[in-house]
């Protein structure tokens, strides 16, 4: 008996003894081993959909929802209520009364021309019963690049929502001239060429869609084309084909939301972030979708606790929208369990959970056209992902060494890429292949090539370039440095934009920092200046902003340039805009807004006269 008990403490003992160990030395093998079981899991679950008869997709995943779990609410929209059955005889309602219709037959390429409303989701799911691919259009395009995108598609059918009337008739006569059918969702239009859909669709049955109707559909039909802007250009579209999107729809459910959960979605639907994991993800999970027009930082948390919100998501500038609102003694007060999205500051990631409370930040990467993506699933703040050996095997990926000014790949003298080392910044660069596919952009050869890196790591191979620069550090966690174009080179040196805008917002009185580079004539390369915003209870200091980027940044990554607006300008994704603020560059007579320059003399940011700024072009005054 004795013999028992002190074996058995012996046993525990070591096991504890174990733990401890590996818990100190390899801090992170009980996520990692977490990670690899989900991640086959995930591979193991796309495989077996993937082999299901008749061919299985999205749409497939919702009917099941519908049929499981009929009357639960799937959408609130403003004080609306929609339970998964309102939602299918919705779009079988839309789908039916676009299938009449003489000028439309099943299988034709829809655009879309919407905001959030819940009509979006309606007449996407009813296209895909009819077996149509359909283009998101960004509501906020006009004129030229309306057309460009609708054309770029092959659309034949425009589908918008009422308030966009005006935006479709400046564009109407040419519509009419390439015999597209455009329909208004309203009940009332006298435009001649522009149908009134709604009163078509009230009409419309809301039996049933024969499932011949997509009988042709293969894994490599488009599903969705969703547009991409780049940095600069007309927007590019990327087609996501029928796996791709069955790729993604366990995109929630595999970072653990479940189908009680409720989704808070107010990110814009034409974009990936909203349609796929926001929507498509849902669809996955059978959780409930709180839908909003537009992203509200003063309405956000009011929203959170109205609606027992138990996931968000963000993206680009979100959080720290959230983290800059007054703060109220009911900050903590909700539900929110999760938050999953792209692009918080280390800064702000920290900021938000110290402010509103112990939420999971799943951060992750990926891009709309890619073929890669990281998830931080281990939590490290200020990272996007881990470096895994099972990820690695099925996605190849590299790191390589990258000229900022010359834009292009450092080769060495085989004419390969060289690997950029633990520490250093790179270029992410992800292997094309069956697994990791790269379809490219619609129409647009020259752009899809361009994003092609070729004879990488040996001669023949072809990647995938994402166009942003990364960097691993020695515990194998992966972060976000800067996109290509907006990391500039100055006295020699690389300057990182995020990385410095993150230094300048911990300055007391700015708000908000956007950092390009601007050229001098002279000089090569070219200089920091930033763009920035002042707390609304705060003055300008240029003193203490001086002190702050000399304590903070060496001499070559300080922005010599300064500018104050009343607000940065961002995309629909909140992502900060800087094409139109290098154009303009520092030129008093092409901007209205206060110009600083950082004078080492004075120890201060100072303002930036005509007089200064002539010196500086003529030469009289090197920078």
């Amino acid at each position: 008996m004795w013999n028992y008990w002190i074996s058995t403490f012996i046993a525990t003992f070591i096991m504890f003894a174990l733990v401890s160990v590996s818990k100190s030395v390899f801090p992170y093998l009980a996520a990692d081993c977490r990670y690899c079981v989900e991640l086959l899991k995930l591979v193991w679950r796309f495989v077996r959909r993937r082999r299901r008869k008749p061919l299985f997709f999205v749409l497939d995943r919702f009917l099941e929802q519908r049929h499981k779990h009929p009357h639960k609410v799937f959408l609130r929209f403003q004080h609306e209520t929609f339970s998964y059955l309102a939602a299918d005889h919705r779009s079988n309602k839309i789908a039916n009364a676009l299938r009449a219709h003489f000028r439309y037959t099943s299988g034709d390429t829809v655009a879309l021309f919407m905001a959030n409303e819940p009509d979006f989701l309606f007449t996407w799911l009813a296209l895909a019963k009819l077996g149509s691919p359909v283009a998101l259009l960004n509501h906020n395009i006009r004129s030229k690049s309306l057309l460009h995108c609708f054309n770029c598609c092959s659309a034949t059918v425009l589908i918008a929502a009422a308030e966009l009337q005006d935006a479709v008739e400046e564009v109407l006569a040419t519509l009419q001239e390439q015999g597209v059918l455009v329909l208004l969702m309203t009940q009332h239009c006298d435009t001649p060429g522009l149908e009134n859909f709604s009163d078509q669709v009230e009409r419309a049955s809301d039996s049933p869609l024969p499932r011949s109707l997509r009988s042709n559909i293969t894994f490599k039909s488009p599903a969705v084309y969703i547009y991409t802007s780049g940095t600069t250009g007309l927007p590019k579209a990327a087609m996501v084909n029928q796996n791709r999107l069955l790729k993604a729809l366990a995109v929630l459910s595999s970072n653990g939301v479940v189908s009680d959960d409720v989704i808070y979605l107010n990110l814009p639907l034409y974009h990936t972030a909203g349609f796929i994991i926001g929507f498509i993800g849902s669809i996955d999970t059978g959780s409930t979708i709180v839908l909003k027009r537009k992203f509200s930082s003063s309405h956000f948390w009011d929203d959170c606790r109205k609606y027992n919100v138990t996931v968000m998501q963000y993206i680009g500038e979100v959080m720290r929208y959230l983290c800059n609102t007054p703060q109220r003694e009911d900050d903590r007060q909700h539900k929110v369990r999760l938050a999953i999205g792209n692009g918080v500051r280390a800064e702000i990631w920290r900021e938000f959970l110290k402010r509103f409370g112990d939420i999971h930040i799943k951060e992750f990467y990926a891009s709309t056209e890619g073929n890669i993506g990281f998830i931080n699933y281990a939590g490290k703040i200020g990272a996007i992902g881990r470096v895994h050996f099972l990820h690695r095997m099925l996605f190849p990926y590299s790191l390589i060494r990258f000229h900022p000014e010359k834009e292009e790949p450092l080769r060495g003298s085989d004419g390969l890429c060289i690997l950029a080392p633990r520490g250093e910044t790179g270029l992410l660069v992800s292997k094309i292949t069956n697994t990791a596919p790269f379809v490219g952009y619609v129409q647009n050869e020259e752009q899809t090539e361009k994003k092609k890196v070729r004879n990488v790591l040996k001669k023949g191979d072809v990647y995938f370039n994402s166009g942003d620069l990364m960097m691993i550090d020695q515990e194998d966690f992966i972060y976000f440095q800067d996109r290509v174009g907006d990391t500039f080179r100055w006295k020699g040196e690389n300057v990182a934009t995020t990385e410095v805008s993150d230094i300048l917002t911990l300055c007391d009185c700015l708000k908000e920092a956007n950092v390009y580079g601007v050229q001098v004539p002279g000089h090569e390369g070219r200089i920091g200046m930033v763009c920035v915003t002042v707390k609304k209870d705060r003055q300008f200091d240029g003193s203490d902003i001086y002190n702050h980027v000399v304590n903070y940044l060496p001499a070559y990554a300080r922005p010599r340039f300064l500018r104050i607006k009343e607000e940065v300008e961002v995309t629909g994704t909140f992502k900060q805009v800087k094409v139109q603020l290098v154009e303009q560059n520092y030129d008093p007579s092409r901007v209205s807004d206060p110009l600083f320059i950082l004078d080492d003399k004075h120890k201060s940011f100072v303002p930036l006269t005509h007089h200064v700024y002539t010196a500086i072009i003529s030469g009289l005054i090197k920078l």
